[in-house]
């Protein structure tokens, strides 16, 4: 009679695929059935491991004593929701089984603080190549200029820092020369109201660039979600800016996308401009890969930069930072609807509404400041930065306690960390704007005088709703009781007429 040994021996042997760092696969117990005899044996047989498990341990983030005490601990737990529903009847599919199991050591994993959460759902969706060069990624933190941003950690020293990367996808020869361009630009910046550049290299064709990481939120975020900003935190926003743009114009630096996504504001209250590096040299801007190009976002562009964005100065910064101040303000771009072309002829001709129609409680002095920074002519705005940030200091308090601890990006699906395969698009936000302009005349030196304060800038405020409502409805009834009256007046003299013009 057939032993239990010899039927083992007869059930095809199934092995995992190559894992370098498990020689030997777990087995699990398995009942083999005899079709002779109908009697049952039980075998030992090789179980493949998850792919979570297999992603961990090749990510270099967990080890293999790590996941077999995560194993056990949530073995145990799923035992004992076993044992406790084991009267119900109830059978779970045993892949629903291994995804329950996966999820919950990722759970354990990231309170245990061995993971992230971004690093155990990219894990289990397969990912793992969670770094670049030194740079371990542990979260995502947006949509830049000219990639996506992540957080990571140095491996050694343990510094936590915002990677900026160029998608390989992307990786043109345009826009190689420009990332590099920010990188070099970038290093030589040192100033507190400015986001700093640590480190750059290079990984399995992803260029990327390493920043200080700033905790907290960037402006555009801040308003949309807490609304409007009180006068004296949106001026101490405004001013750190000006004063970070200032250092920069000094150098002879134009940011040329200024606007409130590139503003990061600190649980703190502490403000820095960022992406400096896609700033352009105030002269010899041939220079630029980018030239004769219009670079900026269309809701806070300065005209120049839309007539001739070769010849801009520090001005035009001031007048996108004024376009900026009225989002802080109003919580509405200066210029709303409309597409890309609308919106730039709209800051070439017209002028916004006046932001008391939207905030009335505005104190008229600190709309001036905004008129000032708003100018259509750029030797009408206020001449420098510094200037702005001066004339801002009276208004400027504290924000300290409005940016969320910690930020939450939100509910929507975080993207995959870069890889040489990255598949994702990396589009720019679709208010970005980079066309092509004719008119590429190469400036010299920038005439800047110190401008005329000017009597009104922007539309007087919209009159009350209810003021306006009471005076149209007096006129309708003065109306009604006049025509009438006027209607018999002519029809009785008209009577009178022609009586005496009878015989």
């Amino acid at each position: 009679m057939p032993t239990a040994e010899a039927a083992s021996c007869s059930l095809p042997r199934v092995w995992p695929f190559h894992c370098p760092y498990s020689p030997h696969p777990p087995v699990s117990i398995v009942t083999a059935s005899r079709p002779s005899t109908g009697v049952s044996a039980t075998v030992a047989a090789p179980v493949k491991p998850s792919q979570f498990h297999v992603k961990a341990i090749l990510s270099g983030l967990v080890t293999e004593t790590q996941w077999q005490a995560a194993k056990q601990a949530v073995g145990k737990q799923l035992a004992e929701e076993k044992a406790a529903q084991s009267g119900s009847g109830s059978d779970i599919h045993p892949q629903h089984r291994l995804r329950d199991r996966d999820e919950r050591l990722a759970d354990w994993f990231t309170q245990s603080g061995i993971l992230t959460r971004y690093q155990a759902v990219q894990l289990m969706a397969g990912r793992s190549k969670l770094s670049l060069g030194p740079y371990v990624i542990t979260d995502w933190i947006g949509q830049g200029g000219m990639g996506q941003v992540f957080k990571a950690v140095h491996k050694v020293m343990g510094r936590e820092s915002a990677v900026k990367v160029l998608p390989a996808e992307r990786s043109t020869q345009e826009s190689r020369e420009s990332f590099l361009r920010e990188i070099r630009l970038q290093a030589g910046l040192d100033c507190p109201y400015l986001v700093r550049a640590f480190d750059a290299g290079e990984d399995g064709g992803v260029h990327y660039l390493v920043t200080e990481y700033v905790p907290g939120t960037d402006l555009r975020r801040l308003v949309r979600r807490r609304g409007p900003l009180p006068m004296d935190q949106a001026a101490s926003v405004i001013m750190q800016a000006a004063l970070g743009l200032d250092y920069a114009h000094r150098l002879g630096l134009v940011h040329r996308d200024v606007k409130p996504g590139n503003i990061l504001v600190t649980p703190e209250g502490h403000a820095k401009v960022s992406d400096v590096g896609l700033a352009a040299w105030s002269m010899g801007l041939d220079d630029d890969p980018r030239a004769g190009k219009i670079v900026g976002t269309v809701d806070y562009i300065s005209p120049e930069q839309i007539r001739s964005p070769l010849h801009i100065g520090p001005e035009s910064d001031i007048y996108s930072l004024g376009c900026t101040m009225y989002y802080a303000l109003c919580g509405k771009v200066p210029y709303p609807g409309g597409d890309s072309v609308s919106k730039c002829r709209r800051h070439c001709e017209e002028t916004p509404w006046h932001p008391r129609k939207f905030v009335p409680e505005l104190d008229e002095e600190l709309v001036e400041i905004i008129a000032d920074m708003m100018e259509k002519d750029p030797a009408r705005r206020i001449a420098t930065a510094a200037q702005v940030a001066e004339r801002l200091e009276p208004w400027a308090g504290g924000i300290a306690d409005v940016v969320e601890r910690p930020f939450d990006n939100g509910h929507w699906a975080t993207p995959p960390p870069p890889a040489e395969s990255d598949s994702g698009d990396g589009e720019e936000a679709s208010n970005a704007l980079v066309v092509s302009s004719d008119d590429v005349s190469i400036s010299g030196t920038v005439d800047v005088t110190p401008p005329p304060l000017p009597e009104t800038s922007l539309p007087p405020a919209a009159p009350d709703a209810r003021g306006s409502g009471a005076v149209g409805l007096a006129v309708a009834i003065t109306l009604a009781i006049a025509v009438p009256l006027c209607l018999l007046v002519g029809a009785i003299l008209g009577f009178i007429i022609r009586a005496s013009m009878q015989p």
